[in-house]
């Protein structure tokens, strides 16, 4: 008989790859005979090398050497090499549709994703809204496999980081933690203009915490040229300040870095779950989307999440659609101390 192993497939960008590790991990530890390995676009091999020793990565770039139908065609005869004995879409895209379509003519076993799209709807609606919460998205992750045969306990809790992540292994720049010293995690930016706050009013937080805390240390998260001079703007301003990007190289040493942190402010972006991998309270800001459509981080509390009650919100899943009133009054008029009041909460 095949040993069984568990192909498991989300692309997609950082955040939603990142919230399948709680759930892969969990499926690992509870079902050590089984081999896990997970395809996703080769910047993820950081979140699940390490992971359990039953879990291996295969990176894909579906933009570039498997793109189009000939590129897949060629990554699933790459795939049927490794002996799969079940699928785990989830995904549930083009891509991966046809992947599982192949799959499922050559007799796989194989599951994908419930997006509960009707309900998305009736939450994003701006009119007859049902403001309830939908299933997270680790709960509908959860569920594939359990289709498969495999049910997860997830309230289980299991270490989803190297236990010894040391500052020493950072940039000599990050230093050591002075005892009673803050360390202040910022993510400001998102995506998309739905999600992201406005820098002015961020760097009104950092004044402020830097006030109420004048040994604290603040570090500044971002990705793209424009947020990185964004960010170099408020370190020159602000002598509390490091700029991330700056220093470290890469995924890795980024979870390194915030599974020192005490609190983490963050938008409904990436870092959040990023931080959430890394154990980290998070106080999560929220404008066009909303926690209900279930992207909350891992093991977060809806408690820290900051957001105004508006009958327009949520206007959208992924804070990618126009914004109804055309002044993203949800983010424009949110007031920066009540991020503050939460961020000195969790301090």
């Amino acid at each position: 008989m095949k040993t069984d192993h568990i192909l498991v497939i989300r692309f997609s960008a950082m955040g939603d790859v990142a919230m399948t590790v709680p759930v892969v991990c969990a499926l690992a530890h509870q079902y050590p005979h089984v081999r896990i390995t997970v395809l996703s676009r080769p910047f993820a091999r950081p979140f699940y090398e390490n992971l359990a020793p039953n879990v291996g990565f295969m990176g894909a770039d579906t933009k570039g050497e498997y793109h189009g139908i000939k590129g897949l065609n060629a990554l699933y005869r790459r795939l049927t090499a490794k002996n799969f004995t079940a699928i785990a879409d989830l995904h549930n895209v083009l891509r991966s549709d046809y992947l599982r379509m192949r799959f499922n003519l050559d007799r796989y076993r194989v599951a994908h994703l419930d997006k509960h799209r009707p309900e998305r709807r009736q939450l994003t609606s701006a009119n007859n809204k049902v403001l309830e919460p939908l299933p997270t998205a680790f709960e509908n992750y959860a569920q594939v496999f359990e289709k498969l045969g495999y049910p997860i306990d997830m309230s289980q809790t299991y270490p989803l980081m190297p236990t010894a992540a040391s500052l020493r292994q950072l940039p000599a720049e990050i230093g050591e933690k002075k005892p009673f010293q803050q360390w202040i995690g910022i993510a400001p930016f998102a995506a998309h203009r739905g999600k992201a706050y406005p820098i002015e009013k961020m760097e009104q937080v950092v004044a402020t915490l830097i006030h109420n805390h004048p040994s604290c240390r603040i570090f500044l998260f971002g990705g793209g040229d424009k947020e990185k001079q964004l960010i170099s703007g408020i370190t020159e301003r602000h002598a509390n300040c490091v700029n991330v990007p700056s220093l470290l190289n890469g995924l890795t040493e980024e979870l390194m870095l915030m599974s020192h942190l005490d609190v983490m402010v963050s938008m409904d972006s990436a870092n959040m779950h990023m931080a959430s991998l890394a154990g980290t309270t998070v106080v999560s800001v929220w404008g066009a989307t909303h926690p209900y459509a279930g992207f909350l981080g891992w093991k977060q509390s809806m408690d820290n999440a900051v957001q105004l009650d508006m009958p327009c919100r949520p206007c959208s899943i992924f804070g990618n659609k126009k914004c109804l009133r055309g002044d993203h009054a949800c983010m424009m008029t949110l007031d920066p101390q009540l991020i503050i009041n939460k961020v000195e909460a969790n301090l």
